[in-house]
């Protein structure tokens, strides 16, 4: 039976969480040339030696990056060309959940700091990954040993981490401004460039994940402390629990397969039903 994906993918926010689980979900879902970005090496070379020690055939690029610094973005792009020859799949990942704090009483400091990850580093991102997707000599790398499958593998396809803060807001006492902001532009970003680069075959979609059981929610407490200000929310969630980041990982890979290959442009929601209540 054919894998659910094939050829080469990118995944930044590596290290752990969603990232971490996202990186081994598309291993073991075929993948064989796997570029993993973190600011954290250390964490990036424990995820690489646990690919590889589980499916030695994956080749693991490993990339210390700072979605902060262009020059380091486009350079790390750069890199999985010369090594991989090509890109297939790239996931906006990294992110940071920034310090809890009624606007009014937030640094300048904290809000440049979760834009500048959360927003404007899944935009130079985003820009470096269109680059070589709608390169034509990318393209033409792409062709030798890959099955022509037609419009379902198309040409590419990007998947930006947002939030279900980037289609509702939190409620009191949960405040994140500078975050919700950062997630409802991400949404924007992913609409607008999913239509103009619909005609290059090149799908842009995002998943919009509610409370997940990660190190930026369960910090030594998290939700299930019934002390924890998120845990009222969390049981507010119609199942009841905390999402799994394996959940999340393998609708990301639902997404990068041409399983949603007539998706782009879309928000999928994976919260529990919380967004809907």
């Amino acid at each position: 039976m054919a894998s659910l994906l094939q050829g080469s993918a990118f995944v930044t926010g590596a290290a752990s969480g969603l990232g971490e689980h996202t990186a081994y979900a598309f291993a073991r879902h075929g993948i064989s040339k796997l570029a993993i970005a973190d600011i954290n090496l250390d964490g990036l070379n424990r995820v690489a030696a646990g690919i590889q020690k589980e499916w030695p055939g994956v080749e693991v690029l490993v990339l210390q990056m700072d979605v902060r610094k262009a020059e380091e973005v486009k350079a790390a792009l750069s890199q999985i060309v010369a090594q991989f020859g090509r890109l297939d799949i790239a996931v906006n990942n990294a992110g940071v959940a920034g310090r809890s704090a009624q606007i009014h009483e937030l640094d300048e400091a904290d809000w440049e700091r979760v834009l500048g990850v959360n927003l404007h580093g899944v935009h130079r991102c985003q820009k470096e990954e269109l680059g070589i997707l709608t390169t034509c000599a990318i393209i033409l790398l792409m062709m030798p040993n890959y099955r022509d499958l037609g419009p379902r593998r198309g040409r590419g396809t990007i998947i930006n981490v947002s939030s279900m803060y980037g289609i509702i807001g939190p409620l009191s006492p949960i405040h994140v401004t500078a975050y919700t902001t950062a997630k409802h532009a991400v949404m924007g970003m992913t609409k607008a460039d999913a239509a103009s680069y619909a005609g290059s075959n090149i799908r842009i979609n995002a998943i919009c994940p509610g409370y997940i059981k990660t190190p930026m929610v369960n910090d030594g407490q998290g939700a299930e402390n019934q002390a924890h200000p998120l845990h009222h929310h969390a049981q507010k969630t119609p199942l009841r629990r905390l999402g799994l980041p394996e959940e999340i990982a393998d609708s990301i890979v639902f997404l990068a397969s041409p399983m949603s290959s007539y998706v782009n442009g879309f928000g999928l929601v994976a919260d529990g039903g919380y967004s809907c209540c």
